[in-house]
């Protein structure tokens, strides 16, 4: 499986050559990362995102390279079905698991906050009274 990635890549690193484009002028035109365009090259599948991303890369790179990238993945479907179990790493975006935030209701915070502010406003009202602007 290897050996024909290995084939894979190679080919559309010559088609590019032979068009005598750089991987930056590539990568300027599909869109894809330089990294990811040197991943197909390389035949490196592996460190690309999921197997359905390598498809979708595979058949841009070669179609811009007017290959037929359709016809490749399809003669070539073990290639880019990996069963390879991914890592995952907890943090950002991850799913967890969370109280009700309506279960621990902090009453008392709340409470002092509306007591200020009507504190406020009677303090308000006694200073114009003294001060007889009302």
């Amino acid at each position: 499986m290897k050996e024909k990635m290995k084939i894979l890549g190679e080919t559309l690193k010559q088609r590019r050559k032979e068009l005598n484009l750089s991987i930056k002028e590539a990568e300027n035109a599909t869109s894809i990362r330089m990294t990811y365009l040197k991943s197909l090259e390389e035949g490196e599948i592996g460190k690309l995102i999921s197997p359905v991303y390598a498809q979708g890369f595979f058949k841009q790179y070669a179609g811009f390279l007017g290959l037929d990238g359709e016809r490749m993945i399809r003669d070539n479907p073990e290639v880019f079905n990996r069963s390879e179990s991914q890592e995952f790493a907890y943090g950002i975006g991850t799913l967890e698991m969370r109280g009700n935030p309506s279960n621990k209701v902090k009453w008392i915070p709340n409470a002092v906050w509306v007591g200020a502010f009507v504190a406020l406003i009677v303090l308000a009202w006694y200073a114009a009274k003294v001060l007889e602007v009302i």
